[in-house]
Formats: structure tokens, C-alpha cells, sequence
């Protein structure tokens, strides 16, 4: 149908008086609001800027030429009668008119929706357990953490509690999973809420920035109000209503930006201001979760194509050369410092030792407030128990067993491990021959060329190394192992001489061991080669832990930028020695921190797989979201517990995905008849439909199809930024539809068809949003396919 008459429009001359191709069901009107923007545009950037304004609108120019020239109009219309062109001028205008009224009155029901019972079950749903009790808990408490998430969402987790008067100290499992008496859990879901909340005006009003009638526009906000997995999971204290929340505002930022830099002097300053609105919103969708980068690359590519657009309309260089510098200030720098400032915050914040500290550098490890790397012995003695980290970033902890090596010489296995435990403990003894009392004798400290012996000290073994036996796996490099020493043992095998490559704090000539501050070698005096770590991983029989080998160098001139042999003392005990606080030996490097963090939250990303061998009823993979295969269970099934359960709207997310999946054919379609002469378009309004229409489509597609060959667990509230553009391009493609169906003579009444049947789905559903407290089994005729586990759980998903 729609084709049709996409085809029959195209035989109209461009003169005719005929309907715009993108209207409401009022042309008249249409064509009047046209002399009216014309005449604002003029006022605005000066006459010649006509041809410019309405260049994919031939139709709108000559009516609106003719009424200049003495024509006969019956215009009753006002400005802001056509949604399109209008919002050029930005929000404010908005807000000047009727829309104002829609807005609020959208507001108002999107708080109904979202906080209507929203602390009826005082038990904790779904993650609450960690951003709340967990996370957000941390930041009151100041105590490290480790996530993968980046914080800013998480710290306005942590804003609610503090507003709501929660101190951050609960345990879950002695409260049973509930929320003790003393905290306000209603309070801190209320705020969490209000993200969602503002999703339903946004919603709507990116659609008037992206030129679709008001009706549809409502109907787009309807949509995203009356989702039930939208709607459930803004009402619990999770990440998913901010990440949606900053997600919707880049969207709007970016169309408004869009039409401000098409219809407006560019430089301007409200030109300036949807750039670094629309900079300021992806910096925070991406410091939400890193799901926020594919904002970025949205916002990245539509904006090299309207950069390159301008190359091809001959702007002069200079101002051509001043889109591209605003544009990088705008949209790449400043996203990147609000990042960054989110993370600056965060470690300013958790000052206080805690469970995630391993995963950073013993750097950072020595400046949080009771670590116990920051309480030790700055100078190190014979004698002391040390441990040896790698500099080369991973494989951690030099360490030894009391497994063996299959092959060679089948000593004990010397490996480097990543986590702290007792078998990464050395005692540094003199060299081989030269007997000392470690507890008695005089003290004396471990410096430059001084020969030492590391003796093992849970099994008392001495770490060695000999010609005679080649490492398991890089065997052109010599075994390290760790072996009991005995009168008849290979003379010099255990000794090792210290070489002092760079001193952090103390000054140029001090050739003393300090923890953690000094960076040296140890090279085997009788063979020269050098103790080294790479990132080969021995096999199962050495319990996939670092090779460990001793790298030939006749020359004794290895580069001291290999890092792979590079060691510092981490810690050390000793107790003839005070203890010393070294967080004032340690500087602190913020970008190195902040990049050492990004790095591990990528793999404790990657290492979040499911297993496939095992059933999981919360699981589920990407292909399954958008046809609503498998809802989720959030909470415990029990006949008599509130049960909530992730489930979509059906009707609307079957809709929109088909859709969305039809989307890319359709715009073939058009194109191959555009190149065989047949006119479906008028000229300009291909294009016309393509700027409007690529934000949303290319929004769903870079937040569905990049999770297909992710490794990580998926579950289906991760569809969720992606189903709000869907959302947004179901409403999109009924406007456009209506529009050219008897010139959009049914476009309200088809929008208060559906929205009414969507509020009806929503109704139906509800009991799964806001809680229900009887048995499942009462609910099977909501069962709708048979893989939605509303009362039992069939086979694994």
C-alpha cells in the first residue's frame, strides 16, 4: 500500500499545489506553516538562504513563492503546526508552545507507570544485591571495589542512597535477602525511577526533531511508556534506566544538533550548545556502561557523513576546517573528559584498602588507606622475606609448588601467580658458601651487584637455573625451577646477582633495594642469562600459570625497556626492621591508573561466559530479544513471593522488529528504483527520509548486532537500548505510512487505535511489572509461546 502510493505522489509535477511529503493530515495547514518558516528562515539568515531551506521540498518552496507573490492562501496555521522544520530553533520553542502541555501530560502518566507500588516488595530484585548493597554501598564506605562496569551509573546509585540516609552498612545474607527496617528502599527506587521516567518526553520529543507529525510523535512516547521490560526495569536500583536514560538524550542531542546545523547559522550559539549537549550525553552514556560506545559510533558516523556532505557542497576551506576542529572538541574530547572525570571521582571516592585492590598495580595498592602494602619496611636486608611481582603487567607473583616438572630436570615448578598467597613468599639469602645468621648477625642491606640467594620459603627450595635442562616451553631459554640444595648439588646454580635499573624515589645515587620503588634484574651469575617472564601459559600440569624461564644474555647488555625482565619487591616482612608508611614513597598516576582499571574491566568482561553445558533460566543469547523468545525471571518463583518478570510488550516488540529488520531492504528498494528513473520520491526527499530515519535505525542495529559475537553471558534486559530505537522506528514508519495513506487523513485516528490496543497489552501484562503475590500458575494464560517460563521452567534456554 505504501508503495503505491509513494509511486502514484511521484507523477506530480513539483508546482503542484499538492501535499509536503512529510505533513500532518491538515495540507493547508502544511503549506502555511511552509510561508511561515520560509519567512522566519529569511528574517533569520537572510534571503538567500530559500533555495537551501527547502531543498528536498520543491513543492513547499513554490507554494510558498506564490504567496509571497500575491497568491491566494487561506493559512490559519501557526508555526509550530508542522513538527519538522520548526524545531530548528531548538527545545525552546518546544517549550513555548503547545507542546509544553504534552510534555507535562506525558510526564505525568510516565510517573504513574513508573512508581505506581514501586515499594511494595521489600526483598532484593534482581542485582539490586550489588549495585545497591554492593556498589553503591562501597562509595559510602569509601572502600575499593572492582566492577566491570564503568561508575558514573553507579554512582548515582550510591547520590540515592546517600539522599535516601542509607550509611551503606547491610549485610544480605543476615537480613535474608530483605531490606532492613532502617533503609529506605522505597526512596532509593523512586530516584533510580526518574531516569526511566524522563525517557517517555524524550521520546517524544526526539521524534518532533526527527519530523514526524505530533500524533505519532505521541505515539512514539506511548510506545516506550507502555513496554512492560522498559517499565520493570526503571523501577528497581539498577544501571539499566540511567544507561537508557543517557542514551535517549544523545539521541535527542544528535537530532537536534542535526536540524540546528541543517537550519541554522552554523557557530551559533545555540548551534554550540546541542554539540556539547550532544558530547556531554555520550560521555555520560559511555561512563554508564561501556553499551554507551556504541552511541558513540552512531554519533561518529553521522557525523562524518554530514562532514563530508559539506566537502562535497564547497564550503570554503576555512570554514570547513572549523566543522571538523568544533566537532572533535565537541564530540570526542569532551566525552572523553567527562570519562575521565567519572573516574576520577571514583578513585577519589574509594580511598580505603578493599576486596578489588589485586586487580589494580601495587602502586595503587600502596596508596589506599590501610593496605597492606603500604605498611612495611622501605629498605630492604638479608634476611627478609620478600615478595617479587613482575613489572611486565599480568602475570603477577613470583611463585613455586610443590608440583613438579614432567620433563628436565623435575625439580619444583617456579611460575609466576596472579593473586596473593603464601607460596609467593622468597627469603633472601647471601650467596651459596657464606653462612649468616639472619636474626643475629649485624644488618645488612641488599644493594646493586650484591650477590643473593631466594629460598623458597613454604618447602625451603632455592630458586636455580642450569644449562643442562631448557624450558617446557620457550626452549630456547633455560628452566627456572626450585630445588633442595644439597652438598653434592651443581656449585653457583643458586645464585643471582642484583642489578639496579631504575629508582622511583630515592635519589640517582642510591643503590639500595627499596620495596616497591626499585626496579631491578637478576641475572644468573655462572650462565649471565636473566630471570624472565613472559606470557606463555604452562598447561594443565602447571595449572595454567606463567611460564617462568631464564632468557640467555652473553652480552650483559639486555635493554632495561624489557619489561618481561623487570622485577620489584611488593612486599616484604621483617622484623628487625620498623615498619614504614610507603603510600609517601609512591606517586600516583592517574591516567596510568585509570587505563590499568579499563584494562582489567575488559577481562573480567571477557571472562563472564556462559556455560553451555549447564542450564540457566536467566540466560539468554541476542538472537532470541527482539521476538521475545525468552523473558526473564527476576526474583525467587515462590507461590507466595512478589515475582517479577522481564517481559516486553509483545505486541510492540514483535512490530518493531520486524521493522527494523525490513528497514535495510526497503531502502534498497527505493534506491534501485531511484537509479531505474522511477520516481516514488520527489527530488530531496530520499535523502530527507534518510537523515531522519538513520539515527534510529543505525541505533538499533550497533546496539543488537555487536553482541552476537560477544563471548560474555547475555541477558535479555541488554536489548533494551537497542529496543528503544526500535520503538522510536516502529512510530517513525507509521508516520510515514499514514502520512501517504489518503494524505494522512486517518493519522490521528490510527494513532489512538493503536496506542489504546499497546495501553491494553500493557494492562494485560502488568501483573508481571508491578508484582505478583499468588501462585504463577494463575497467570498461564499469559503464557503467549511456549518458551516463556511464566510458571515452569521447561529445558534449558
Amino acid at each position: 500500500m505504501e508503495s503505491g502510493h509513494l509511486k502514484q505522489r511521484g507523477r506530480h509535477t513539483p508546482g503542484s499545489a499538492e501535499t509536503l511529503p512529510f505533513t500532518t493530515n491538515d495540507t493547508a495547514g502544511d503549506r502555511n506553516h511552509g510561508a511561515k518558516y520560509s519567512t522566519h528562515m529569511l528574517n533569520d539568515r537572510g534571503e538567500g538562504s530559500l533555495s537551501k531551506t527547502y531543498g528536498a521540498y520543491p513543492a513547499a518552496a513554490v507554494s510558498t513563492a506564490q504567496r509571497d507573490s500575491g497568491g491566494s492562501s487561506n493559512s490559519h496555521g501557526d508555526i509550530n503546526d508542522l513538527s519538522a522544520v520548526s524545531l530548528a530553533g531548538g527545545i525552546s520553542g518546544i517549550l513555548r508552545s503547545r507542546d509544553l502541555v504534552t510534555v507535562v501530560v506525558l510526564t505525568l502518566f510516565s510517573l504513574m507507570t513508573r512508581l505506581y507500588r514501586i515499594g511494595r516488595s521489600n526483598r532484593i530484585v534482581w542485582d539490586e544485591s550489588h549495585f545497591l548493597a554492593t556498589f553503591g554501598g562501597k562509595y559510602l564506605n569509601r572502600t575499593y571495589y572492582h566492577d566491570v562496569h564503568p561508575p558514573l551509573a553507579k554512582l548515582l546509585v550510591a547520590l540515592a542512597e546517600t539522599l535516601a540516609g542509607y550509611n551503606g552498612s547491610y549485610n544480605l545474607k543476615q537480613n535474608n535477602n530483605r531490606y532492613p527496617a532502617h533503609v529506605d528502599y522505597t526512596m532509593m527506587r523512586v530516584q533510580i525511577a526518574m531516569y526511566g521516567v524522563a525517557l517517555v518526553p524524550l521520546a517524544y520529543l526526539t521524534c518532533l526533531q526527527l519530523r514526524m507529525s505530533r500524533p505519532m510523535a505521541i505515539l512514539a512516547a506511548s510506545f516506550v511508556l507502555f513496554d512492560n521490560a522498559i517499565c520493570v526495569m526503571s523501577r528497581f536500583v539498577l544501571l539499566d534506566a540511567q544507561l537508557l536514560f543517557f542514551t535517549a538524550l544523545t539521541v535527542f542531542s544528535a537530532a537536534t544538533f542535526q536540524n540546528v546545523d541543517k537550519y541554522r547559522q552554523p557557530f551559533s550559539y545555540r548551534w554550540w550548545a546541542w554539540l556539547m549537549m550532544t558530547g556531554f550525553s555520550l560521555g555520560c552514556a559511555m561512563s554508564s556502561k561501556w553499551v554507551g560506545l556504541f552511541c558513540v559510533i552512531l554519533v561518529g558516523i553521522v557525523t562524518v557523513e554530514g562532514l563530508f556532505r559539506k566537502f562535497c557542497d564547497r564550503i570554503p576551506w576555512d570554514d570547513y576546517t572549523m566543522h571538523w576542529l568544533t566537532r572533535i572538541n565537541g564530540l570526542i574530547i569532551l566525552p572523553l573528559v567527562i570519562y575521565m572525570a567519572c573516574f576520577w571521582v571514583h578513585f577519589k571516592i574509594l580511598y580505603r584498602t578493599g576486596s578489588g585492590e589485586h586487580k589494580m598495580s601495587a602502586n595503587f595498592q600502596a596508596r589506599l588507606l590501610g593496605s597492606r602494602l603500604n605498611s612495611q619496611p622501605y629498605d630492604i636486608t638479608y634476611g627478609a622475606f620478600v615478595d617479587l611481582r613482575s613489572v611486565y603487567n599480568g602475570p603477577g607473583l613470583l611463585h613455586s609448588h610443590i608440583h613438579r616438572y614432567p620433563s628436565m630436570s623435575r625439580q619444583q615448578q617456579v611460575t609466576c601467580f596472579p593473586h596473593r598467597d603464601t607460596n609467593n613468599v622468597w627469603q633472601l639469602h647471601k650467596a651459596r658458601g657464606i653462612e649468616a645468621n639472619y636474626t643475629m648477625d649485624k644488618i645488612e642491606f641488599v644493594s646493586h651487584g650484591d650477590i643473593v640467594q631466594l629460598v623458597h620459603n613454604k618447602t625451603g627450595a632455592v630458586l636455580r637455573s642450569s644449562k643442562q635442562f631448557l624450558a617446557p616451553l620457550t626452549t630456547n631459554h633455560f628452566e627456572v625451577a626450585a630445588e633442595n640444595i644439597t652438598a653434592s648439588s651443581d656449585d653457583g646454580i643458586s645464585d643471582w646477582r642484583v642489578e639496579v635499573v631504575k629508582q622511583k624515589h630515592s635519589k640517582r645515587g642510591d643503590k639500595r633495594l627499596h620495596a616497591m620503588t626499585t626496579v631491578f634484574r637478576l641475572r644468573h651469575v655462572s650462565m649471565g642469562c636473566l630471570l624472565r617472564v613472559g606470557s606463555r601459559r604452562l598447561p594443565k600440569w602447571g595449572w595454567g600459570q606463567s611460564e617462568v624461564t631464564c632468557l640467555p644474555d652473553t652480552t650483559h647488555k639486555k635493554n632495561v625497556k624489557s619489561n618481561d625482565v623487570l622485577w620489584y619487591i611488593e612486599h616484604n616482612t621483617n622484623k628487625r626492621m620498623l615498619n614504614d608508611d610507603l603510600s609517601k614513597y609512591v606517586k600516583g598516576d592517574f591516567i596510568v591508573d585509570m587505563v590499568q582499571l579499563n584494562i582489567e574491566m575488559g577481562k573480567t568482561n571477557s571472562g563472564l561466559s556462559p556455560d553451555r553445558d549447564k542450564y540457566n533460566a536467566l540466560e539468554s543469547d541476542p538472537w532470541s530479544w527482539p521476538f521475545l523468545i525468552y523473558p526473564m525471571r527476576m526474583v525467587g518463583w515462590g507461590d507466595k513471593s512478589i515475582k517479577y518478570y522481564e517481559i516486553g510488550n509483545p505486541i510492540l516488540w514483535w512490530a518493531s522488529a520486524i521493522v527494523c529488520i525490513v528497514y535495510p531492504f526497503r531502502l534498497l528498494y527505493w534506491l534501485a528504483r531511484q537509479r531505474r528513473q522511477c520516481n516514488d520520491w520527489r527530488p530531496g526527499e530520499l535523502l530527507e527520509f534518510w537523515d531522519n530515519s538513520k539515527l534510529l535505525w543505525g541505533g538499533w542495529a550497533l546496539h543488537y548486532f555487536p553482541f552476537f559475537p560477544m563471548g560474555r553471558v547475555t541477558y535479555i534486559h541488554h536489548y533494551l537500548p537497542a529496543l528503544y530505537f526500535a520503538l522510536l522506528q516502529l512510530a517513525f514508519d507509521l508516520d510515514l505510512v499514514f502520512k501517504h495513506w489518503h494524505r494522512g487523513r486517518y493519522l490521528h485516528l490510527a494513532a489512538w487505535c493503536i496506542g489504546a490496543l499497546v495501553c491494553l497489552v500493557f494492562l494485560y501484562f502488568a501483573p508481571f511489572t508491578y508484582g505478583w503475590d499468588r501462585p504463577a500458575k494463575e497467570l498461564a494464560g499469559r503464557r503467549w509461546l511456549s518458551t516463556w517460563n511464566v510458571y515452569e521452567d521447561m529445558y534449558a534456554m
